[in-house]
């Protein structure tokens, strides 16, 4: 389902989702020319019955390098790690870099939540999943969960709105007609999940407790 209108307010200067790694800036890629027809169009499948609710394929394990003085994981790295999910999420969705560098362009994160539920500790085996909340032209609001591997328990999770952006103008711009139909095609089936109870959240002490018994 699409975004709802009141998010049109929403600033389009905000800060590159993933500006903190190494490397040119995705800005200097050559510009490349792409027409409009899927079997042209990199990174996007046409094949419906691959798309999984949730998707269900990223997974890592905790480096010693994001382990802090409390002995696990620091809460910095939890973003770290969503980020390198939401590469694989893009990825299939078609927003990954075959189809940026043909577009020339890059998609900038407007907002991010994280609730942390439980710790994890080097050596760990992390499994992510991912929902489609909703989208429209230029934006996706997505769902990060982050589980134990081994243990199956949910760790932390990640609520996130991302915008489309043109590498030229540095402003919002709506994403290719093939990427719009493919977000309809997997809205259609994650529509079918249960939405998470963290989803919109706000903080204070209040709230509820993000893990039972908390």
């Amino acid at each position: 389902m699409p975004l709802n209108s009141t998010l049109e307010s929403w600033p389009s200067a905000a800060l590159p989702g993933r500006a903190w790694r190494p490397g040119p800036p995705r800005w200097h890629r050559p510009v490349g020319v792409l027409e409009h027809h899927r079997d042209r169009l990199p990174g996007v499948s046409e094949n419906d019955s691959e798309i999984s609710a949730p998707f269900d394929r990223y997974r890592a394990v905790v480096r010693p390098e994001w382990i802090d003085h409390n002995g696990h994981m620091n809460m910095g790295f939890y973003l770290v790690v969503f980020d390198f999910a939401t590469d694989a999420w893009f990825g299939y969705l078609g927003l990954g870099e075959p189809y940026r560098a043909a577009q020339a362009v890059t998609t900038f994160c407007l907002e991010a939540h994280v609730t942390y539920h439980r710790e994890v500790r080097a050596g760990d085996p992390l499994r992510f999943t991912t929902q489609l909340l909703a989208w429209d032209a230029k934006r996706l609001h997505y769902f990060h969960e982050m589980y134990h591997a081994g243990d199956g328990f949910l760790a932390a999770t990640n609520e996130l709105v991302s915008l489309h952006v043109s590498e030229a103008t540095r402003r919002a711009a709506p994403m290719a007609r093939e990427i719009l139909d493919r977000l309809a095609r997997i809205q259609a089936v994650h529509d079918s999940l249960p939405r998470p109870a963290q989803v919109g959240r706000r903080m204070g002490l209040r709230a509820p407790p993000t893990t039972p018994g908390g």
